[in-house]
């Protein structure tokens, strides 16, 4: 089982077993967020997780998640790490990506107001909304069906969580809506999403990244 330095790995129920050396790695962005959680779900699904915090840990992954957390703390963080270049290219060059909530907002092509200013990786085509939702204490669940994924509604933890205020391609599906604004998105290997699946212990759109990881999209 692939561990993070310094950081214990507790079992939880419906985590895999240790996987063979085979499987392709996936990464976690581990400067900010919600680095554990999407750890566990990408275990659950078979993948081997890695942490990356340095453009050589990047080189080494087909794949990588951007976690929720603090967008702007990330954002400066990419930067101290010499990482935001090299991600952006990866991504430019169709390395397989799942965004949530702050992961999203670093995705998208466009921030609303003075918060495009953000320096982050982009290649999704959509205006994002920062906070939209409300402070930590306006946050809520709920349940929706997404688009391509089996087993029913999804329940979603939505915790600052950002809006996607339009859709700027045609290539980016919608995969599902919440009173009328997109809530979870793909643009080819690019998967995003303004909620926290990780947080509700669903991990089916980290399957998804998985299929796609598999599929060598990009490569």
């Amino acid at each position: 089982m692939t561990r993070l330095p310094g950081e214990r790995l507790d079992r939880r129920p419906g985590a895999a077993a240790d996987v063979a050396d085979d499987v392709p790695l996936v990464g976690v962005l581990a400067l900010q967020g919600d680095v554990l959680e999407h750890t566990w779900a990408l275990m659950a699904v078979g993948l081997r997780p890695v942490p990356v915090r340095t453009p050589a840990q990047l080189d080494a992954v087909a794949g990588i998640v951007l976690p929720g957390g603090e967008s702007t703390a990330i954002s400066r963080a990419l930067a101290r790490s010499g990482l935001d270049a090299p991600l952006a290219v990866r991504l430019r060059e169709g390395m397989p990506v799942l965004g949530t909530c702050a992961g999203l907002i670093l995705l998208s092509d466009e921030l609303t107001g003075e918060d495009d200013a953000l320096p982050r990786p982009g290649g999704l085509a959509v205006r994002t909304r920062r906070n939209a939702y409300g402070p930590q204490t306006a946050s809520f669940d709920v349940r929706f069906d997404v688009a391509g994924v089996e087993g029913g509604p999804m329940e979603a933890s939505f915790i600052r969580a950002p809006r996607i205020e339009a859709v700027l391609d045609p290539s980016v599906e919608v995969l599902a809506s919440v009173e009328g604004a997109p809530v979870a998105v793909r643009q080819g290997p690019i998967v995003a999403m303004t909620f926290h699946p990780e947080v509700a212990g669903d991990h089916r759109l980290h399957a998804m990244l998985g299929d796609l990881v598999r599929a060598g999209a990009g490569r």
